[in-house]
């Protein structure tokens, strides 16, 4: 029988095969030694041997952990340490270890902080100072992807057949199709502003790109060589009006969606028609 003293033998034992068997970095050693350590010091208030340890002991474990006001992620990466702790002592001492009862949790993404109204307007204008050829696309760019909550991937994958107008309580409401994941299809309307700098764009200066190309492209937003614009290029184009108006920190891939839902909610739109319109 394996016995407490010997549960830290077996510990010093595990680091070894880690090292020499596994090949980890001392970073990543110095991190399954510290979370080891939680589990040794629970086992020693506990009073357990090795031999002892439960699915019960386990979830006490998990408890104590809590109590101590551990991040989720730092449970998470304790429990697996744990268990390939457990996975090794069952093989090497012939233990029946419960190395099946210990699962990870899934951690909440943050949701990022979404703009005020003036801030995406303050961003929107500072893409107008960045590159006199091309402004007129990059407000573009920045206009849809708040009036439309769409995502970077799905703003620069529109084509010009993917623009409609269609009539709705006796008023023509400009469309867009986007394609989102799951090759998903969604029709969003899109406001005015966006409206005005995108007739902008089509008319004074999607022409001069397309030109440079020399052969026909039905993307809706070019780069300098006529080209459909690429992901990186759209996020550097946002960064960039970041910097320029202060929000360089401020803004993330998702901002734009999270600022675009937050809006409609405090104007009244409800949670149902906001899903639909972000699918």
């Amino acid at each position: 029988m394996v016995t407490k003293f010997d549960i830290n033998l077996a510990r010093s034992a595990y680091i070894d095969h880690l090292r020499i068997e596994r090949g980890l970095s001392e970073n990543s050693l110095t991190s399954y030694g510290r979370d080891l350590r939680y589990f040794l010091e629970f086992l020693h208030i506990r009073d357990l041997e090795l031999s002892q340890i439960t699915a019960t002991v386990l979830s006490d474990f998990e408890v104590w952990l809590k109590d101590r006001s551990l991040a989720i992620s730092s449970i998470n990466r304790t429990n697996s340490a744990v268990k390939s702790f457990l996975i090794y002592c069952a093989r090497e001492y012939n233990l029946n270890l419960p190395t099946g009862e210990i699962s990870s949790h899934k951690v909440a993404r943050k949701l990022p902080k979404a703009l005020t109204i003036e801030e995406v307007a303050s961003l929107i204008e500072s893409a107008k100072s960045l590159s006199e050829a091309s402004s007129l696309r990059d407000v573009v760019l920045l206009e849809l992807l708040y009036s439309t909550g769409g995502r970077v991937s799905e703003i620069i994958g529109i084509n010009l057949n993917d623009l409609a107008k269609v009539e709705s309580d006796n008023e023509v409401i400009q469309t867009i199709k986007l394609r989102g994941k799951g090759s998903k299809e969604r029709i969003v309307p899109i406001g005015s502003f966006a409206l005005t700098a995108l007739d902008n764009y089509l008319v004074r200066t999607r022409p001069g790109l397309l030109a440079k190309r020399g052969k026909s492209e039905n993307a809706l937003l070019l780069n300098s060589r006529g080209g459909r614009l690429s992901r990186q290029s759209a996020w550097n184009i946002v960064l960039q009006a970041a910097q320029v108006c202060g929000l360089e920190g401020k803004v993330s891939p998702h901002v734009f969606r999270h600022s675009y839902a937050t809006h409609l909610l405090g104007g009244g739109d409800v949670i149902r028609k906001i899903k639909e319109l972000m699918v």
